[in-house]
Parts: structure tokens; sequence; C-alpha cells
């Protein structure tokens, strides 16, 4: 990767932080400035302090000097302290706002793309290198002090050693300008020698890492996961998985022996840093004590020339280990933003619905096909139909007949790979898509329920309207359950958030499901097996107050049970992506060679 494609990179990176950590950077740039500059302050006046007790000794200045070394330490010290805790308050939220780039980043998404393979894999890959390593972001955030401290060392550092090699000795080999770039030469031969070490060590992290996924993977699931998920409780002690767990883990710790190995190697490059920061201060250290004995300067000054030259070498050894660093972290960066910039191929439109939703609505799939994106087989084939406004529709059929893919498709989740979708003759990718998804009330399969307050949940909002959420509550039958809840509509559900939370079964959260639906309002109403979770009498209260639970709204429903779809005004038969049969239930009942009538009688059976 070039120079440029980092910078740019990086750029990005602090961009990014902005955003989701505002304040971060910029408290620990302070914080590091300011203990930058305090030991060159200390190393400054301690050479002054001492110049003047081996010189003249007048006390005043020695006062002065004390005065100011105590002074502008404390000043400093307040500084460093009150950023530092700025940006220890920043930095341990940080990866909750690491999160949240991802969260943000699905919620912009196409459907399609969450659910594509190769994205998946993109973002878990992203995820890995954020969370996992500490690479990325958090590498950017944690370089940022030491880029700050190669800046201020090095200038700090140049102007203390500058009267150094100005002052003369009398001795012409000494007093030669070939000095400075001969001491500035061995701290880059340094510096590039501990790159080059910095590099090698990274090479065996970089290898261990591989295998280190894997590692977290697994010992997440087996050591963690599988025991601390309740769902999988009954699972693991009846068919005792933890002896499957336990032989993991097993290789978990032959593993640890192999990384050990890797570990010591990277010793090994740390240790052979060290041998060659020592030589290069020991010969600056040398040259130093020569201009000194030979008259140069005086005595105090070698506290000062020595403490910056050590500080200017570690600088510039810092700065070559800033830069191999960021190699290493604009690589995961990048990997980052191959994920952050995919781009929506949703087409969304910004016309405005300007019938009554109520009344005047046409919705109507013409001649739709729709196969998933990196397959070849069509879902569904050639469908044409159309919602009858107010009218009660039922799809039913088989596993894999396209039901749910059609309701997909309605709320454009999906767009369709043949025909059009149209609203009053339009199609509907040319609708504003917050317009065009008001009209709908969804309760899918995989429903969620979150933990929130119930009234959360029932509005989807943060304010609700009460007397609303009670009455979707008293329709769909869960008025009992509500009536044990301690906080009402402010009782948390779950216990994520709130310890006081409540636990509620599959059936009540299908319920508060079908309440959120109701609450919304929305004229048309789609319910995709909204009684799966829900016993017999429950079901069948569902069904008896069907009718007064959707008003005269638009209801699509989806269900496998065709003995709750009598009482829906048409139903469609979906068989292989196709529409076969569509009529009321007694049409369809007694045509003995349709689909229906097949169905019908395989469920049948076991209630004769």
């Amino acid at each position: 990767m070039n120079i440029k494609k980092r910078i740019d990179i990086t750029k990005r990176g602090y961009r990014l932080l902005g955003k989701y950590c505002p304040g971060l950077i910029r408290a620990k740039v302070l914080a590091v400035t300011a203990a930058t500059i305090l030991p060159f302050a200390a190393i400054l006046f301690s050479a002054r302090i001492i110049n003047e007790i081996a010189g003249e000794k007048r006390t005043g200045i020695l006062i002065l000097y004390v005065c100011l070394t105590i002074g502008l330490t404390f000043v400093f010290h307040l500084i460093k302290n009150a950023f530092e805790r700025q940006a220890s308050e920043k930095e341990a939220g940080m990866w909750n706002y690491f999160s949240k780039i991802f969260s943000d980043k699905q919620m912009s998404m196409d459907f399609a793309d969450l659910e594509d393979v190769t994205v998946q894999k993109k973002r878990q890959k992203a995820q890995e290198n954020l969370f996992m390593f500490g690479n990325g972001l958090a590498q950017l955030v944690w370089d940022t002090t030491g880029l700050v401290e190669v800046f201020v060392g090095i200038v700090a550092s140049v102007s203390l050693t500058f009267t150094l090699f100005v002052s003369k000795t009398g001795n012409g080999v000494l007093d030669s300008f070939l000095w400075i770039p001969g001491l500035f030469l061995i701290m880059a031969l340094a510096g590039i020698i501990n790159s080059r070490f910095r590099k090698k060590e990274n090479e065996v992290f970089e290898k261990w890492m591989d295998g280190t996924v894997w590692y977290n993977r697994t010992f997440m699931f087996y050591g963690h996961e599988l025991y601390s998920n309740i769902a999988r409780a009954k699972d693991v002690r009846l068919y005792r998985q933890d002896f499957t767990a336990d032989r993991e883990m097993q290789k978990l710790e032959d593993h640890n022996l192999k990384d050990n190995a890797s570990l010591a190697k990277m010793s090994g490059y740390k240790g052979k840093t060290v041998l060659v920061l020592g030589v290069a201060n020991a010969l600056c250290y040398m040259y130093v004590v020569a201009k000194a004995g030979f008259g140069a300067f005086a005595v105090g000054s070698i506290v000062q020339y020595v403490g910056a030259l050590m500080k200017l070498i570690e600088s510039i050894t810092e700065m070559f280990e800033v830069v191999s660093e960021n190699r290493i972290y604009t690589e995961h960066l990048d990997k980052l933003y191959d994920y952050l910039d995919i781009d929506s191929e949703r087409h969304e439109g910004n016309e405005k619905i300007k019938e009554d939703p109520q009344k005047d609505l046409t919705i109507e799939f013409k001649d739709v096909s729709f196969k998933y994106p990196g397959t070849e087989n069509f879902v569904l084939k050639n469908i044409s139909t159309k919602l009858k406004i107010g009218k009660k529709q039922a799809f039913v059929g088989a596993n894999g007949a396209g039901k749910t893919t059609f309701v997909k498709l309605l709320c454009r989740l999906y767009d369709p790979t043949k025909g059009q979708i149209l609203l009053n003759g339009k199609d509907i990718k040319e609708y504003d898509l917050k317009e065009y998804m008001k009209l709908f009330s969804f309760v899918f399969q995989d429903f969620k329920i979150f933990a929130f307050p119930l009234g959360q949940n029932i509005s989807a909002d943060l304010s609700y309207d009460k007397e609303k959420a009670l009455e979707c509550i008293k329709k769909v039958s869960l008025s009992d359950r509500y009536e044990k809840m301690e906080d009402g509509l402010e009782t948390y559900l779950y216990k994520d958030v709130s310890e006081k939370g409540v636990n509620i079964s599959g059936g009540e959260a299908q319920k508060i499901a079908l309440a959120r639906a109701l609450y919304k309002d929305a004229p048309i109403i789609v319910l995709d097996e909204p009684t799966a979770a829900l016993d017999p009498i429950a079901e069948a209260q569902v069904y008896s107050d069907f009718n007064s639970l959707v008003n005269n709204k638009t209801a699509v429903y989806i269900s496998h049970r065709l003995s709750s779809c009598q009482f829906c005004d048409e139903i469609l038969v979906f068989d292989k992506g196709e529409i076969v049969q569509r009529g009321t239930h007694n049409e369809l009942v007694n045509d003995k060679g349709g689909k229906y009538f097949e169905l019908w009688n395989a469920q049948a059976q076991y209630y004769k």
C-alpha cells in the first residue's frame, strides 16, 4: 500500500472517530502534548540550576529557576491530568461507539446485502479486526499518542540540542560540522534497525493472529456461550455436549503451547531493539562528555544535552515504529472501509402518496418473478394479483412455495427480478420509501421483541399514547398478563437492560408483536403465521376477534393452517412459486382436484 493511500485511510479514520467518538482524539492530543513537554522543562531548568550552582551561585536566579521548574511542572501536570481523565472517559465507551458504526451500516444497507454471504464475510472480517485484536480504529486511537510524542519530542529535542553543535571547543575534530549529520545518521540507523525488528515481530504477530481468530471463536462458543445460553441448556445436558466442549477446549490448550513459542520469538526481537538503542545512546553520551571535557560548555549543560539527545533518539525510533504501526492498522482499516463502502443499490424515489390510504389504494403485482441474489432458481414466477382494499386475503401453500417472499417484495426488502409492483398504477420504486412503508404493519414469523419497556415495544417509539397502547393490549387478549406487571407499560421486558425486567413466553411475545402492528394503525396489515406460538385457546380467540382486530383495513394473512383461513374474503394458493388457485374457502375445498383440497385433507385427517 503506497504512502498516499495510507495517509488518506488515516485521515478518514480520524473523521470516523470524530463522528462516533467526538472529543476523544482532541483530549488525547492535549494530554500527551503536556506529558511530552514536561520532562523537557525539567531537563532545561535542571541544567540551568546546576550551571548556576557550579558558577556564580546567585540566590535570586536559583530561586527563579526552582520556582519556574515547580510552577511549570504543576501547570503541565494539571493540563495532563485534566485531559487524561477526559480521554479515559471517552475511551471507556469507545467500543460501544465502534459497535454503533456497524449498527448504523446495517440499517443503511439493502436487506438483500444483509443476507448476502459475501457481505456477511466482509462484516465478520471487519469486526474481528476491530474487536478481537484492537487493530484498525482502536490502534489509530492508541497510536495518536505516539504520533504526538514523536512530533513534540523531535521539536523540543532539536531546540535543546541546537547550542550543543554551535559551542566551540577549539578542537577541530569535535567542532566539525559533520557531527550533526553523523549523529542524526546514527539515530536514523537505530530507528531503521529497530523498525526492521519491529516488522519481523509484527510478521510473527500476524501469523499468530490468523490462528487466534479460530481460537477466539472456539473459546467464546465452547468456553462461554454453550453453557450460558439458556436456549441450549436442555440439549447440552441431555446429549452431554459438555464432553464435546471439553475436547475442543483441550485443542485450545495445545494451541496455547504453540503460541508460547511465537510469543518467545517476538520477545527476542524486542531484546535486539533494546541493544541497538543502547549503542546509539552510548555514542551520543560520549560525544557530549567529550565536548564538555574540552570546555565547550558548563557541566550542567551535560544534563541538558544528554537528556535531549536521549529523547531525540527515542522520538526518532518511535517515529519509525509509528510508521510501521500505521502500515498495519491502515490495512485493517481498509478492510473496514471495504465493508462500510458497500453501496445501496435500492432505488429510492421521492414521489409522495397523494390518495387517501384508507380508500384509494390499489397495489398490483404485474407479472412478477423473483430469484434471490446469487441463485439460479426463481422463487416466484409470473405472479399477477391485486391486493383488494378493505378485504382479507390469505396466502397458503407448502413451505418454500413463495408466500413469505411475496411479502418481502411487497415491503421492498427486495425488488422484483422481473415485472413490476404498482401502487395506484405507478412502480413502488418511484415512491419515497419512508412514505411507502407507512402503509404497512407487519408481524413476521421471526418477529423480535426488544428489552425495552412494554409501551415502547408496542409503540416502537420512546413516547406513546397510553390509552391507545392499552386498547391494543386488550384487543390481542394480553390484559391478564398486563395486570400482573407492576410497572404497567413501563415494565421492562427481559432482563438484558433492567434487573426488574419480566420474562415473557413465546405466545405472549407474539401477542405483543400483534399489538405493535395494531398500534401503528397502518391501512394494510400483513400477518405471517401470527398465531404460530399461541396455544389453541389463544389462537381460537385471535381468529374469533380477527375482524375487530383489523377493522376495515386491508389484511394479508399467511398461514400453514388452512382452518384459520376460513374467515378471509379470498385465499390465494401458492405452489412452487406460482399462484395455482384463488377463491373463498368453500369454493376451494369443493374443488377436489385442486391443491387447496389436497392440503386441506392432509391436515383435516388428523382431526377426524
